[in-house]
């Protein structure tokens, strides 16, 4: 056997050699593009509800498969297709309620990113120690893709696909651009392992250098992950609180739309009622405040009294704050607002939605979507506007914070509320919208990353479920079905010690784009010094 060692790595020949017949070439020119939407869908059933979270390291191997070596106009189509593959069947939920048009536009859009990381990968794919460079390159898109276009669409972020997984502590450690580079790396590090063992079995030689960093590759992400354990804790630093979550259910049909917005306040408190009487009849503990979810009032209890009275009751009956989820006017502006309702002083804190979801609370480009189908500007007669602060409500010592809904697919909006002494995490959510699709349960694995990321309990309270508490670990101790009334009622840690991604905050997601871009910029140059060379 030879042993040698090159400082440059080698691209394969991928491209199929032609079949004797023409109908064989054209199917086998068929297989880059085939191999890679198939992988992308391999990415989605990695995805919750799903707990095959492994699926996503044959995933991005095969991916790396059909890339390695390609020119860039190759690397578009087949990055194009693999964001296909995994989009198409993951966002479906987007067009439940209006249709498929908008549901395919947005995959359409959003499958641009994921080609444009292709051509990167195949870039860096001929440089030493690739699979580095080109997970890399994958975090460097997710990051892009969360913050444009319209403030960024972060849903399908590969960390979001890991709560099940052995990478989960590596949360903890820098975020979700951390734990997804370590998925991601792993993946891209089994292939180049597999293809450098199919190298030394056709030329009986090894290269060491290449064999050792795709070794590496594979052994430090898992090895990190273990590592990282230490960092997971459930343990109370600041005492417990005992904390009740509602989920009073929606009325699927038959009612039009004030009547139905009346019959979701009046079901969640007549939950918070029934809770309220297992409390006194001693089947289960008092708790220290209540949790509602977004929209449970989309009566604004600040206009109209009947609203105010019976949010008035529910607390007064329970005899603890009840944080509700509303809809409000102040000067003009529609705000997605959460509301402290004292049983004895009534509202007293408020949380204004900072993050709010495009052509869902607001509609870019209104004319032209106007033009397109005005059904949908007529749904959406008026934006919501902004909030400007972090949500923490300070309910007697214990300090909760507030991330809504759609804004825990955002990394500083969730992080923000940690560094601003939130003590425990709630994520109330209004997904009835969506029906029984697997939204519900992609935004509840994304709980579960924060809670692991930030070291805190995460409580998950939805109108038509699933509601859910989430342990600092990452644990889901205990849910709701979906479309039924339910209450949960648990006590939970108190946390005030920070991990390190809490810390770091943005700089790991911004060392990785550095990275990135690096690794791009050396492939380029070495492109163009090997042309030159080639030209004298």
């Amino acid at each position: 056997m030879t042993v040698t060692a090159t400082s440059v790595d080698q691209p394969d020949q991928l491209e199929p050699r032609p079949a004797p017949g023409a109908r064989g070439g054209r199917i086998l020119r068929l297989v880059p593009a085939a191999a890679s939407a198939l992988s992308g869908v391999l990415l989605y059933v990695s995805f919750p509800p799903r707990t095959l979270w492994w699926l996503a390291l044959p995933a991005f191997a095969g991916f790396a498969w059909v890339l390695r070596g390609r020119s860039w106009k190759a690397a578009l189509g087949l990055g194009y297709l693999f964001g296909l593959g995994f989009l198409l069947p993951l966002l479906v939920w987007t067009g439940v309620e209006v249709g498929p048009g908008p549901w395919l536009a947005l995959v359409a859009i959003e499958a641009v990113f994921v080609a444009l990381v292709g051509v990167g990968v195949a870039a860096v794919s001929r440089l030493p120690a690739w699979p580095v460079w080109a997970a890399a390159v994958w975090m460097a898109g997710e990051a892009v893709r969360a913050r444009v276009p319209f403030r960024g669409f972060p849903w399908g972020k590969i960390a979001f696909g890991q709560a099940d997984g052995v990478f989960l502590p590596l949360a903890a450690v820098g975020g979700t651009p951390v734990l997804g580079f370590a998925v991601v790396l792993c993946g891209f590090g089994l292939y180049e392992a597999w293809r450098l063992m199919a190298e030394r079995h056709r030329t009986h030689t090894v290269r060491p250098a290449a064999a050792t960093a795709a070794l590496l590759s594979v052994a430090v992400p898992l090895g990190g992950a273990l590592a990282a354990r230490a960092l997971v804790s459930d343990k109370a630093e600041d005492g417990t609180a005992t904390v009740a979550l509602i989920q009073g259910n929606v009325p699927r049909s038959g009612l039009e739309f004030n009547a139905q917005r009346r019959a979701v306040l009046d079901y969640h408190a007549r939950e918070t009622h029934k809770l309220a009487a297992d409390v006194r009849a001693g089947k289960v503990p008092k708790p220290d405040y209540v949790l509602w979810p977004e929209n449970s009032s989309d009566i604004d209890p600040f206009e109209y009294a009947d609203a105010s009275l019976v949010i008035e009751q529910a607390a007064k009956d329970i005899g603890v704050p009840v944080s509700v989820g509303t809809v409000v006017e102040k000067d003009g502006k529609l705000l997605n607002e959460q509301i402290l309702w004292d049983p004895a002083k009534g509202p007293t804190q408020t949380y204004d939605k900072r993050q709010i979801q495009p052509f869902g609370e607001y509609l870019p480009l209104r004319s032209l979507v106007g033009a397109i189908n005005k059904s949908w500007t007529d749904m959406a007669h008026q934006d919501f506007d902004r909030g400007t602060r972090p949500g923490v409500f300070d309910i007697d010592g214990a300090k909760v914070g507030l991330a809504t809904c759609y804004e825990a697919a955002f990394d500083w909006a969730v992080r923000d509320t940690v560094t601003h002494g939130a003590e425990m995490i709630s994520v109330p959510s209004n997904n009835a919208t969506f029906d029984r699709s697997e939204m519900t349960y992609q935004q509840l694995a994304m709980s579960r990353i924060r809670a692991v990321e930030h070291s805190r309990t995460v409580t998950v309270p939805v109108t038509s479920g699933v509601s859910a508490v989430i342990m600092p670990d990452g644990r889901t101790t205990q849910r709701t079905g979906m479309f039924v009334p339910a209450y949960l009622v648990q006590k939970v840690p108190l946390r005030t010690s920070t991990t390190p991604a809490t810390e770091l905050g943005i700089l790991p997601e911004i060392a990785l784009v550095l990275v990135a871009a690096g690794g791009i910029g050396w492939a380029i140059g070495s492109g163009l010094r090997a042309r030159r060379a080639g030209d004298v």
